[in-house]
């Protein structure tokens, strides 16, 4: 996450300028976090424990850079995506229209997908599905595991969107959100899985649900927010680094979690920059 630290701004011949943020080379943007002249804002969240991929099919960064470059309306997405998908990082999709103050969750497996929309909904996302069907048929997940990253997660978004914030969303709470720290388990500020700003590199526990051991480098590697408004105007505010402010130091990781220095001529220093308007 430290090096997909780009925001492109293209113009192609035909189609919706983009901005989006990404790594270096890529034709979309991967995170993902893209607005578009045409008003359609795209994001999306991985499906945890996903299994099911088909080789020949249409891969996802293929449709993903289809959708923002061609796509008018939240129907045009949902087809786009939809049309020929092999499975292959299996996400909700976060969608919004700034023509219709209308938000969506397009939740897309290989064989299964399923759509929710809404003009008076705050609808979130933290890695966790919730269509039966395709969790039944199309992952491992357990739903019941209150501690996995995703659920906990999942517990203090919908606190904040649906209580704490409800009727008060704009990009100053956007932005507060992502920095939360407060941990829906614990009932207190914590730095480990658990939290929206998540930090498990400083979980003892790592994250079973994604094969990560103990102290795993891995947490929330950047920040973005965009608002009607400022997506009109090509516009949103962007950070590298934990939201909450705080630095990951490769130095002091490694002498504390030696078992990981294979990863030391890699893993770089992240350190929290200031939220920045692109």
């Amino acid at each position: 996450g430290e090096r997909r630290n780009v925001i492109e701004d293209i113009k192609p011949a035909k189609g919706n300028l983009m901005l989006m943020d990404c790594a270096p080379g890529f034709i979309h943007s991967g995170e993902d976090f893209v607005i578009t002249s045409s008003g359609i804002l795209i994001t999306e969240t991985t499906i945890t424990q996903f299994k099911g991929f088909d080789t020949t099919k249409t891969p996802e960064f293929v449709r993903a850079r289809k959708a923002a470059q061609y796509a008018n309306s939240i129907d045009d997405v949902v087809k786009i995506m939809t049309t020929d998908n092999n499975g292959g990082y299996a996400n909700d999709w976060l969608i919004g229209d700034t023509k219709t103050n209308e938000v969506a969750k397009l939740e897309l497996g290989m064989k299964d997908f399923k759509l929710w929309r809404s003009k008076d909904t705050a609808i979130i996302g933290s890695n966790f599905p919730i269509d039966p069907k395709l969790i039944k048929e199309e992952t491992t997940f357990d739903v019941n595991n209150k501690t996995s990253s995703p659920n906990a997660r999942r517990l203090r978004m919908e606190k904040l969107v649906a209580v704490d914030y409800k009727g008060k969303l704009d990009e100053n709470t956007g932005k507060t959100i992502e920095g939360d720290t407060y941990s829906a388990i614990d009932n207190k500020n914590v730095l480990d899985r658990c939290v929206i700003d998540g930090h498990i590199d400083l979980d003892p526990r790592g994250e079973p649900a994604w094969n990560e051991g103990p102290y795993w480098p891995m947490g929330a590697v950047q920040g973005k927010v965009t608002t009607t408004d400022l997506a009109k105007k090509m516009q949103f505010w962007a950070h590298m680094g934990h939201p909450s402010g705080d630095d990951f130091l490769a130095k002091p990781y490694f002498a504390k979690h030696p078992e990981y220095n294979w990863m030391s001529p890699y893993l770089r220093d992240m350190k929290a920059y200031p939220w920045t308007l692109f």
